[in-house]
Order: C-alpha cells, then sequence, then structure tokens
C-alpha cells in the first residue's frame, strides 16, 4: 500500500489535533516530525516522545525529509504556509490537513501548489474543548468519523492514502466527500451546534443557574468552551452554508414556540416523536 512507504511525517501545527495525530502515528512506529510555533511546544512534545524530532517556524530540512505532511493549522495560516514554504517540500510529498472548512480553501491550495506534490484534503471529526499539545490523545479518535474531500486534480493513489490515514489511526468510519458536500455538512451537524451553543450562554448572565443546573444543561452547552478565533474563522469561511441552516433552525424554533403558545399538545408530541425518532439514527 502507499501509505507505507510514506514513513517519514511532519506535523504543522502541534497542538491538540497536531499533537493526537503525533501520538498516534509515532505509537504505530512511524517517524514523526513537527513544526510549531513556540519552542515550549517542542520540548514538551520532545520530552514527552510524542515527536522525534521538531523545531519552531521554518526547517528547510524537516520539510524538505518529509514523505507526507499532514496541517493542522488555521485556514488562512494554512494558505499563507503554503505560499511561502512550499519549495522546500519532497518531490512526491501527499499532503493532507484538518481543516474544518473546506470549499474555501482547497481549490485555493491545490491551484498555487507545485505539480509534483498532491494535496488531499481530509477531516477529522473529533476533538476536545481544550487546546494544546499537552492535551493531545489519540483515543479521541476512537468512535470518531473522519472524512476525505478529493477534488478532481486528486489521483486515486492519494484518495486511497488518505483513506487508509483516517484507518490507521482508528476512526470508527470513513467517509469521501466533495468539498461542497462537506461544508453543507458540516455547517449543520458542527457550526450550528456550537452557534446553538454559545447563544444559550450568552441569553442569561445570572450566576446562580450553576447552583441549579442539571446533565442536560451540561451536556448540551459542553461546546461552548469555545475558541474564538478558529471558529469565528470557520463560521465566516462558511458564511452561506452556515446561515442557511441557522434560518433553517430559526424556522423549527419559531414553529415549536408557536405551537407551545397555541397550546397545541398534539403537535408539540409530534415534533417530539420525530426528534425521538431522528436521532435514534445517532445510536445505531
Amino acid at each position: 500500500m502507499e501509505w507505507i512507504s510514506k514513513s517519514n511525517i511532519l506535523i504543522v501545527g502541534l497542538g491538540l489535533m497536531g499533537g493526537s495525530y503525533a501520538k498516534a502515528l509515532k505509537r504505530l512506529g512511524y517517524h514523526v516530525t513537527a513544526l510549531a510555533r513556540r519552542q515550549e511546544t517542542i520540548d514538551y512534545a520532545l520530552a514527552n516522545r510524542i515527536i522525534d524530532e521538531g523545531a519552531t517556524g521554518t526547517d528547510a530540512d524537516l520539510i524538505s525529509r518529509a514523505d507526507a505532511v499532514i496541517f493542522a493549522l488555521y485556514p488562512h495560516v494554512f494558505t499563507e504556509w503554503i505560499r511561502e514554504n512550499q519549495q522546500f517540500l519532497k518531490p512526491g510529498a501527499l499532503l493532507t490537513d484538518v481543516t474544518g472548512v473546506k470549499r474555501c480553501i482547497v481549490y485555493d491550495i491545490q491551484s498555487m501548489l507545485r505539480p509534483d506534490v498532491e494535496f488531499i484534503a481530509s477531516h477529522p471529526m473529533a476533538g476536545r474543548e481544550v487546546y494544546g499539545v499537552e492535551n493531545s490523545d489519540d483515543r479521541i479518535f476512537r468512535e470518531a468519523n473522519y472524512i476525505v474531500t478529493p477534488t478532481a486534480k486528486n489521483t486515486p493513489e492519494a484518495i486511497e492514502w488518505c483513506r487508509s490515514l483516517g484507518q490507521i489511526l482508528g476512526f470508527r468510519k470513513v467517509s469521501i466527500l466533495t468539498p461542497e458536500e462537506h461544508d453543507e455538512m458540516i455547517g449543520f451537524l458542527s457550526q450550528l451546534t456550537h452557534c446553538i451553543a454559545v447563544a444559550l450562554m450568552t441569553c442569561s448572565d445570572n450566576r446562580h443557574l450553576v447552583d441549579y443546573t442539571g446533565d442536560s444543561f451540561r451536556d448540551l452547552t459542553r461546546i461552548a468552551r469555545i475558541n474564538d478565533a478558529m471558529w469565528s474563522e470557520l463560521f465566516l469561511l462558511n458564511r452561506d452554508d452556515l446561515l442557511r441552516q441557522m434560518d433553517l433552525f430559526i424556522g423549527e424554533f419559531r414553529e415549536l414556540r408557536d405551537l407551545l403558545a397555541s397550546e397545541d399538545e398534539e403537535g408539540l408530541r409530534e415534533k417530539m416523536r420525530l426528534s425521538t425518532e431522528r436521532r435514534a439514527y445517532f445510536d445505531l
């Protein structure tokens, strides 16, 4: 398999997700190197045997030795990195990412990339509400989903390599979507849910609520502890898809409110039965 020969893996961006990739790949026997902004990050990763080698900033030697590169960067930083550093990439290198939006960056990166390297985008649907390499944990991939988002510029070999990456990392299910399908889906499953959690937490400033809350509120607002820099960028980059999903939700919420206002018990129960039926799909 093509993946087997790609034994020297460089991870650019060593936070929670980059660190989790590094832990999984090093455990599987790959030579893992990393680039990060802060020396403290590299020192921690080396001391805890998360990576084999690392450096801050741009290290042409580490970049040129990598058979494959995994980018765990904010979208705009990812694009800038390719523009400024792609000359150091080894010919034949395969690139992938963990970015939460696709349509707005995949085509741009593929159009600017050298013809002797290939970028095949992917998205691990995993994470935690903590940050930094010190919180990395490759167990977050278990029972999670992984999405490959190829375009017409991708070769079958690169698509298979990326799909196999998801498998060896331990993801429960590996799927293939177009960048457009991905962004529509992520607008609903991830971005809308984060918007709802944020709205719940910002609609009341009563600090005594913590004394009375139960598990339902805690579960529903778990993702409200949010990285504002990253998520605002993702929301804006996927604005059209997210606005459509928000409008659909607002319409459903207004309908539920109207049923309550009109004391339509059967209508309320029908909504709840439909909700219960659809939620069961996720328990299979």
